[in-house]
């Protein structure tokens, strides 16, 4: 148990150094971008009948006349107290901002995470029990061919097989639109979210299945399991016993890996599927220059990678008790 506590303090540390570089590399190529926020949110034309008193309100309020890094350090400064800072294109909290579209993404990644790491994890088995022959081949070319595929082009051709031609599902967005929020059933999110989740989940499938298929395959060809084969197992016993256990950390360490995989899709999802998440506002966020919200998506996002790291290095020890062992002898 102590050893846990240390290892869990040490990671965390490391979380707040990679959260401070995250935000930093954030910043600078944020300060690098050619766009100008001035002319981005008001307009050359608009600019051009205003005085000077009124461009430098307006460069105040945007933080041009500011010198990078001393906005940087108040925002740091912010954080460090608990403040977000206040989204500039909403003029809300960042932190009520983001808490709102985390509510309507987070489901959404949650579902997709699940599902894509269920279905590649099955998917993978039965490639690696079955190499060589037809269901092998058919998962393997299903597998290459989804990961050659881009998350929007897929999201794409499901929005207009499903909700343009045969009209089973929404177009967009996370409710019925002109349906008062209170009117707003679960049976509705969850129609609304199911091509946003399906396409996640498809894109997600590839890259678990492919490596747990070698893994399988790795495991077959052990010691352990010819001497399993050799005393009379059947397949079955073979494929729970010696199969799915020894490709459990694998397994996880992919699993929890592909957070980041979720998160960075979901970005291009729902821009197409004009879903009001949490990867919609990053975009808005970025094309509108609007600095505090998009370091407090970023921060945010970060957490969670790192946290779902975090996760899967605790679970080992709960998975392999050699694990335990070797941390207690330590």
């Amino acid at each position: 148990m102590k050893h846990r506590l240390q290892f869990a303090g040490k990671k965390l540390l490391r979380m707040f150094l990679l959260l401070l570089g995250v935000s930093l590399t954030a910043f600078l190529l944020m300060s690098a971008s050619p766009l100008d926020p001035l002319q981005t949110n008001i307009g050359q034309a608009a600019l051009g009948s205003m005085s000077e008193e009124q461009i430098a309100v307006l460069e105040s309020y945007w933080g041009v006349d500011t010198p990078p890094m001393q906005r940087y350090l108040d925002w740091l400064g912010g954080v460090l107290h608990g403040d977000l800072g206040i989204s500039l294109l909403y003029r809300q909290p960042v932190a009520q901002i983001i808490g709102q579209r985390l509510t309507s993404s987070l489901w959404l990644m949650t579902a997709a995470w699940v599902l894509s790491g269920v279905l590649g994890i099955l998917l993978g088995a039965a490639a690696g029990w079955t190499r060589g022959r037809w269901p092998d081949r058919i998962i393997r070319g299903y597998c290459l061919v989804i990961s050659s595929t881009p998350a929007f082009w897929l999201a794409i051709v499901l929005l207009l097989v499903f909700a343009v031609w045969l009209g089973v599902l929404p177009i967009g967005l996370s409710v019925p639109i002109g349906m008062d929020a209170g009117s707003v059933t679960a049976a509705d999110r969850l129609r609304h979210a199911i091509l946003p989740a399906v396409t996640l989940s498809i894109t997600g499938v590839a890259n678990v299945a492919l490596h747990t298929r070698e893994k399988m395959i790795d495991v077959l060809e052990s010691d352990y399991v010819l001497f399993a084969r050799a005393r009379g197992e059947s397949g079955r016993s073979i494929l729970l016993r010696h199969g799915l256990r020894n490709m459990a950390l694998p397994a996880i360490t992919l699993q929890f890996g592909s957070i980041s995989e979720i998160i960075g899709g979901s970005v291009l999802v729902e821009q197409v599927l004009s879903y009001p998440g949490l990867g919609q506002a990053a975009v808005t966020a970025g094309l509108g220059s609007d600095l505090p919200l998009l370091l407090g998506i970023t921060v945010v996002t970060a957490a969670l990678v790192f946290g779902g790291n975090l996760a899967a290095d605790l679970l080992y020890g709960a998975v392999d008790p050699r694990i335990r062992r070797g941390a207690a002898r330590k």
